[in-house]
């Protein structure tokens, strides 16, 4: 086991973990030169279309130095703040972390978050600058901000590494940073069989195939096996590593990252983070020990509701979503009915690029052409001192007299070089952030510190913040609670009656704008009929008997279709056209006073409103 050493690479998006990690695959010949390509680790063809890495990876290597054999476990991990998940199980695998820096881009937000997750699990920390042969890298700058913010972490004798991960300059010095400086893993062959399940993925023929990391004792083909958080138990059909793809062996030991075809059909048995021990320990005494801590439950920031152009694909969507919620456990999903749209998954996210990861997932891999409900928070609502988390405006009451409403609330970190420092204070006011602080990195590099409403995230935040900073402002956010909020449930009511899917959650000083636009794409979206159809965006609803309506804050009609009942006059007196047109607006008066009409909003409408 001394031979072993379990390392992760993170960095924040782009600063070119993938491209490090080919190097060393090429460096130690685990692939070989005809087949390597550029970011093989990133094995889904999203990732290698946008250039982001969406999932965690896992290889070993074996690499000789000084006359000595080690085998180096890399798990390379996703680089943006909604894939935060996946470098934290990635982080629970290991003993070591790259800390890679962009010599041209300096210490960015999700270099820090990534840094503080790595220095919560007691990992070794090795503080690498990347793309030093670009011409504009500034090599001297990156180093201080390095120094800046990990000076604690830094040994005495420690040095920060310099490399090209492009050209593979100095990249063998990391290698030899890693064996020197990453502790071996601890643990013993001995020991009854401990193993945590940092990720999983489905396959049709073998079932779910389970990535773990050993940390005591031996799994081999044909054991009896027992996870400990679902309480099932299946034989094992294979074991074995990545290098990348997968490779059968005989045995995996206390200490190795690899991989265990469970067998297991049904998705729900496998969950990530639970613990993988040997059916036969159940009659030991301390049985429940075995257990390891796995990881605490993520949850889901954003919501949207996902639904199927076609009803009859329903089951496909089920099943899509279960197999991906496998490999990416930060999903969440529960069954949800729209009158507009037919049934369909009320989802969680992390964030909006987790979403449209996830709808593009589902396209791609599933066949499944969507319609999504526009992304929304989880509102929390107190009465009486009971405590009720709300998903779906729907949910929330329209009389919220003696109900108080908390809305989530988020940290964020946003690094820019400080000129563009007034144009993001700005942005930041006209989202209702608060300002906490300001540190510098460097004489040109500063850090802003916000609280902000998570709501405020979730439209166009991050594009304007890339717009008012030239692009070179980076952002990071954690959620840190629920605070108060003057919220209302705008309704939307077409033709006398209220389109429940059409609901939104408004602040209160914001509600008329959110309204007008609503009702404005109704407008131009909403087919004509036989009779006036009045669109209007009420607050506070009610349908109770008699009680019926709200206050209108914005309105607007669509107007009847009217047959051309004077097309067939050819000359004559204008009383005889007076006298047809008198005749239509008498049918018009008496078809309205016989009752209203029932208006079907179609699919257009639903997606113009949520577009907005």
């Amino acid at each position: 086991m001394n031979n072993i050493r379990n390392f992760c690479i993170i960095a924040h998006i782009d600063h070119g973990k993938s491209t490090l990690a080919d190097r060393f695959l090429e460096l130690t010949k685990t692939v070989e030169k005809r087949k390597m390509m550029n970011q093989l680790l990133d094995t889904m063809e999203l990732e290698r279309e946008r250039g982001i890495t969406i999932k965690l990876q896992p290889v070993r290597m074996d690499y000789e130095l000084d006359g000595q054999k080690y085998i180096l476990n890399l798990i390379d991990t996703p680089g943006h703040v909604d894939f935060t998940y996946e470098v934290s199980r990635s982080l629970a695998a290991v003993e070591g972390a790259i800390l890679l820096v962009d010599a041209t881009q300096g210490v960015q937000a999700q270099t820090l978050a990534n840094y503080h997750l790595a220095t919560d699990q007691g990992l070794k920390i090795i503080p690498v600058i990347n793309k030093i042969d670009l011409p504009n890298a500034n090599v001297p700058e990156a180093e201080e901000e390095i120094k800046e913010v990990i000076i604690e972490s830094l040994a005495d004798n420690f040095e920060i590494l310099k490399v090209s991960g492009k050209t593979g300059e100095n990249v063998e010095k990391i290698l030899e940073q890693i064996i020197k400086n990453v502790p071996a893993p601890i643990g013993e062959n001995e020991k009854p069989l401990q193993a945590l399940i940092f990720d999983s993925v489905y396959d049709d023929y073998r079932g779910v195939v389970a990535y773990v990391r050993l940390l005591n004792g031996e799994v081999k083909r044909g054991d009896q096996i027992l996870l400990m958080g679902t309480n099932k138990e299946s034989e094992v059909l294979e074991v074995g590593y990545f290098k990348p793809q997968k490779i059968k062996s005989e045995i995996l030991r206390a200490g190795e990252i690899g991989y265990i075809v469970t067998g297991f059909k049904e998705l729900s048995s496998c969950r990530v983070g639970d613990t993988v021990t040997l059916a036969k320990n159940k009659e030991d005494q301390n049985f429940s020990s075995l257990a390891l801590p796995g990881y605490k439950e993520i949850k889901p920031m954003v919501f949207a509701g996902f639904f199927c152009k076609e009803g009859i694909e329903f089951e496909d969507l089920r099943e899509g979503l279960e197999k991906i919620k496998l490999t990416d456990a930060s999903l969440s999903f529960e069954p949800e009915h729209s009158p507009a749209l037919g049934p369909g998954f009320r989802c969680g996210f992390l964030g909006l690029l987790h979403l449209e990861i996830i709808q593009e997932r589902l396209h791609r891999e599933h066949k499944l052409d969507l319609m999504v409900t526009v992304p929304s928070v989880a509102y929390k609502l107190i009465e009486n001192g009971k405590e009720k988390i709300i998903r779906s405006p729907q949910e929330l009451p329209n009389n919220l007299q003696n109900i108080a409403v908390e809305e989530p609330w988020v940290r964020i970190d946003i690094i820019s070089p400080k000129e563009y420092l007034g144009g993001i204070m700005q942005l930041v006011a006209e989202k209702r952030g608060s300002y906490i602080n300001t540190t510098y990195l460097s004489e040109n590099r500063l850090n802003l510190h916000y609280e902000l409403p998570l709501a405020s995230l979730l439209t166009d935040f991050y594009d304007k913040l890339k717009s008012v900073s030239s692009g070179y402002a980076s952002l990071n956010y954690d959620l840190i609670g629920y605070r108060p909020c003057e919220v209302e449930r705008l309704d939307i009511v077409v033709a006398d009656e209220m389109i429940d899917s059409l609901a939104t959650i408004v602040y209160r000083d914001s509600a008329y704008e959110v309204g007008r636009k609503i009702v404005d794409a109704l407008k131009d979206t909403l087919p004509k009929q036989m009779f006036e159809i009045k669109i209007q965006a009420t607050l506070g609803y009610q349908n109770i008997g008699k009680q019926k309506g709200g206050k209108v804050i914005a309105s607007s009609r669509v107007a009847p279709y009217r047959k051309d009942v004077i097309g067939t006059l050819s000359g004559g007196d204008v009383s005889r056209k007076n006298k047809l047109l008198d005749k239509q607006k008498k049918g018009k008066k008496k078809m309205k006073a016989l009752g209203r009409g029932r208006v079907d909003i179609p699919a257009e409408a639903y997606l113009s409103v949520l577009k907005r």
